[in-house]
């Protein structure tokens, strides 16, 4: 199992603001930072790591339905010349 991009980046991020938000508790504990200061900042944090999340499975999809498509048309164009080349082979046979 393939770990995803959209996974990782994402977990690794949020266990950077855990330990962020677990350092900078005591400055709001001794008052040297508002509650509002601090708990916006890991808020407005948390919504940019979930905004990611959903940004890199968007791009996941896409790169996926590209290669997917590269490939349909990959097996498309094998297909069209082989074709082709029974065609000749049969009016080769035809014209002798």
């Amino acid at each position: 199992m393939k770990l995803k991009r959209s996974t990782v980046i994402p977990v690794i991020l949020l266990i950077y603001l855990a330990v962020m938000a677990y350092m900078g508790w005591d400055k709001v504990a001794t008052g040297q930072m508002s509650q509002f200061e601090y708990f916006g900042i890991v808020g407005i944090t948390f919504v940019c790591i979930v905004f990611l999340h959903f940004n890199l499975k968007r791009r996941e999809a896409l790169r996926r339905a590209r290669k997917e498509l590269s490939q349909k048309d990959i097996g498309t164009d094998a297909e069209h010349h082989h074709s082709e080349d029974l065609r000749q082979d049969d009016d080769a046979h035809t014209d002798k």
